[in-house]
């Protein structure tokens, strides 16, 4: 049967028809909702891990036990996995264990733009790319076949457009996979030194045994097109004084590719060039390559983010063209749009002028479009304490989540965010390189992230005779992400009851004293708060609870402004509500944006905001 999936959907349905029986993740988009889908398989159980290392290790735990298992990550997320996949790679497995891990290629919704593709390298470790749907699921089956055949986790690496597309897919039964039967092998699994030796010999020959595997394996095929291009122009000198066409041969371009790119590239050349499409981006293979090169007259290297199968091209000596060439991307030339945004800076457009030097039509976008920079949803918690940070003129470290849109005007409460977790240690590092700092600098993190990875830096902070504040915004759930349950919820990924953990006891345990708890919306209680915990001398938590807005579902009031009462003061605005805009006269609450949380009406020194009618 054949269904329109999206590209994580189909990765789920692969797990499912390969007998996984394990699941585990963190949410991180644009990797998301492949747990969220296979949640919904009875056949296998998933969970929301903590973090990313523990859910590889959950999920390398049940290929120990013989069963086969997946675990999925955003790119980021590999980092803090990186340390259990790393020596996963010496020991092998034992079902199959297969670890995906979304990039994204424009920082659509992360810090950073990596490219996981050098995990792969560093740690020795299979990966495959699917390009679309399809790919997904079939690649996804596969990649349980080979980890078992070659006794390696495989990555799936997967691209926010991959993740996100929809595309048609075949869809199969699910495979009757039973747990291999686990035999104690402290030689394999164990890895002290003498073991890990032993392993790295194994590891070395499986390098070599899939690098020439990838010459004939099906995932990196060859399209040889005839159809020549229809004009001979080039992208650059250096393409030309490399062209060296062949006397009666039609096959003159060649195009080396993978991934989504692959999806681009045929979008934009069509079929008049040959492509070389490399379903297995590591180790990739040698002869299959230089073949291809050498049976066109020019070949082009076509990826995102970093030159790594460019790099391994010019490694063999062969004459490629890659990144030199599309440096001259459209988006360098102001007031110039080109339609189909792609490939990064690249357009279908910009993709044919440099392969075909076929001129792309230019047109102008003679009005300015209004910017929409990214905002806190009307009603939400964190409002209130980044307003109060804001307003105490505070040196706040910030963390990654909903939250880290405090940065942003007019709240502007942020002053750096780097990592999951990093916002505890980071003000403990400033207040102990500057004691002046440490009477006012808070660290800022929610209540998903604190149980992610900033427990240890709050214990950090303890035992090391820090005085660092910390706010935990604890909104009940993992907001930015979709609303993704987490061990402090009380619900597991399938909705099921389950304890729920308290940030509160976490805090005491590790030692801090001064732990208090405060509605964000008492803004002059916060700020009295914060004043006396910045004086004190140890270690302060401060928990502010209030549910995300979008897990109300209680009806609310409305809110709206007395013409005649408001001064036009301005104050309301400093919150950067998205449901109040400032007219010439008086502020105004939009209604069919507000969400009822009142923040407004309390900040209001003259009363002038107010309840008017219940929204739900």
């Amino acid at each position: 049967m054949k269904k329109l999936l999206l590209g994580n959907e189909a990765i789920a349905r692969g797990a499912y028809e390969a007998g996984v029986t394990v699941a585990a993740a963190y949410p991180g988009t644009p990797s998301t909702e492949i747990t969220e889908y296979i949640a919904a398989y009875d056949e296998i159980y998933a969970e929301w891990s903590p973090n990313e290392k523990v859910a590889l290790e959950t999920a390398f735990g049940a290929s120990l036990a013989g069963a086969r298992a997946i675990c999925a990550m955003k790119h980021v997320g590999l980092n803090v996995a990186a340390d259990p996949l790393f020596t996963a790679s010496y020991t092998g497995v034992g079902g199959g264990l297969a670890v995906c891990v979304a990039d994204d290629p424009g920082m659509h919704s992360s810090q950073n733009e990596q490219d996981s593709r050098h995990y792969a390298a560093a740690s020795k470790v299979l990966m495959l790319e699917p390009s679309d749907s399809a790919e997904c699921r079939a690649f996804t089956v596969q990649a349980f076949e080979l980890s078992e055949k070659f006794d390696t986790p495989v990555l799936l690496r997967l691209t926010t457009r991959v993740s996100h597309s929809r595309s048609l897919s075949e869809t199969g039964e699910r495979a009757a996979f039973p747990n291999k039967k686990y035999e104690k092998n402290i030689l394999k699994n164990v890895m002290m030194p003498g073991m890990a030796r032993a392993r790295h010999k194994i590891v070395e020959q499986r390098i070599r045994d899939l690098t020439e595997y990838a010459e004939t394996c099906g995932l990196n095929t060859v399209e040889m097109n005839e159809n020549p291009p229809r004009s001979r122009k080039f992208a650059s000198e250096e393409a030309h004084n490399n062209f060296s066409p062949s006397a009666g041969t039609a096959r003159k371009i060649g195009v080396i590719t993978s991934g989504i790119a692959y999806q681009y590239a045929r979008e934009a050349l069509g079929d008049s060039v040959s492509y070389l499409k490399l379903g297995m981006v590591y180790p990739l293979p040698e002869k299959k390559i230089t073949g291809f090169v050498s049976s066109v007259d020019i070949c082009y290297v076509i990826e995102e983010l970093d030159p790594v199968i460019e790099n391994h091209c010019k490694r063999l000596g062969l004459n490629v063209l890659g990144k030199e060439a599309f440096s001259d991307a459209p988006g360098k030339n102001p007031g110039v749009q080109y339609p189909s945004a792609l490939l990064g800076e690249y357009t279908a457009s910009h993709i044919r002028e440099v392969v075909l030097g076929e001129k792309p039509e230019a047109f102008s976008v003679s009005e300015k479009i209004p910017d929409r920079p990214p905002v806190m949803c009307a009603g939400c918690p964190h409002r209130g304490a980044f307003h109060v940070l804001n307003q105490l003129k505070l040196t706040v470290t910030g963390d990654i989540g909903c939250y880290t849109l405090g940065a942003l005007p007019p709240l502007s409460a942020i002053d750096a965010s780097l990592c999951m977790g990093a916002s505890i240690g980071m003000a403990h590092g400033m207040s102990k390189a500057d004691a002046g700092l440490s009477k006012k600098t808070v660290a800022v993190i929610g209540d998903s992230t604190f149980l992610h990875s900033g427990i240890t830096g709050l214990m950090d902070v303890v035992y090391n005779r820090g005085s660092s504040v910390v706010m935990i915004l604890d909104n009940r759930i993992t907001g930015m992400t979709g609303h993704q349950d987490h061990p402090g919820t009380g619900r597991t990924i399938k909705g099921e009851p389950a304890n729920a953990v308290s940030l509160e006891k976490i805090c005491e345990a590790v030692g801090v004293r001064r732990v208090n708890v405060i509605d964000p919306f008492d803004i002059d209680g916060l700020k009295k708060l914060l004043k006396q915990e910045l004086e004190a001398d140890e270690p302060s938590v401060i928990i502010t609870r209030r549910p995300c807005r979008l897990l109300i579902k209680a009806e609310q009031p409305r809110f709206s402004v007395s013409r005649e009462a408001c001064k036009n003061c301005g104050q309301c605005m400093k919150i950067g509500c998205p449901a109040i805009s400032k007219q010439e006269n008086a502020a105004v609450i939009d209604g069919t944006l507000c969400a009822g949380c009142g923040l407004c009406a309390g900040i209001c020194k003259f009363k002038a905001i107010a309840a008017t009618e219940v929204s739900v």
